[in-house]
């Protein structure tokens, strides 16, 4: 296993991108339907159809977003930091968090409007048979109450995305945002 703390010492450890080397075809059947996938989990979660996003999560769920520092020297590259983190989820607690925002939850009422945009969308078969590693950039307009100023933010998604019974699941997300200074009043949103 791997180790791709921030404290790495050497720079083979730091993750960029997809670490598997197994492309899977630009066009090619599943890379269309993980990218079909993602734009229908997008348009999920910008309706608030909570049912339908968690329905594309597997219950092994790990979900989670560390932070993002900025450095610079000989650790500029060591700019995320995964033993703290914006997100750490499972699939109990996106559970309870999507039960919380489809009644009432504080921080979402009235509940944001949001368009997120998924791009540069790269995939790699994972040394899981059926699983495949799923890297995209994702950039999300975030809209609340009655303030004319949009919210905004870009990150990078890790995924694994596992097929089951003919349809794809994700298993492993992680958001690497890129601001170090989120531009966003909260997180109550999924990204």
């Amino acid at each position: 296993m791997v180790n791709y703390a921030t404290a790495a010492i050497d720079k083979t450890s730091v993750m960029r991108g997809l670490v598997s080397t197994k492309r899977v075809p630009l066009g090619s059947e599943v890379y269309n339907r993980l990218l079909e996938t993602l734009y229908d989990e997008a348009a999920a979660l910008d309706e608030r159809r909570f049912d339908d996003w968690v329905a594309y999560l597997e219950q092994d769920l790990i979900y989670t977003a560390p932070l993002r520092l900025t450095r610079n020297g000989p650790n500029k590259d060591r700019d995320v930091v995964r033993t703290m983190k914006h997100f750490d989820e499972n699939y109990g607690s996106i559970l309870m968090r999507t039960g919380r925002l489809a009644k009432s939850a504080w921080a979402e009422d009235p509940p944001s409007r949001t368009r997120r945009f998924v791009t540069n969308v790269r995939v790699a078969e994972s040394e899981t048979a059926g699983e495949y590693e799923v890297v995209s950039y994702l950039y999300v307009e975030r809209s609340r109450m009655d303030n004319p100023e949009n919210e905004t933010i870009s990150a990078e998604r890790r995924d694994i995305w596992r097929l089951v019974d003919g349809a794809y699941k994700l298993a492993r997300r992680e958001i690497i945002v890129d601001q170090s200074t989120l531009g966003m009043s909260n997180f109550a949103i999924f990204l």
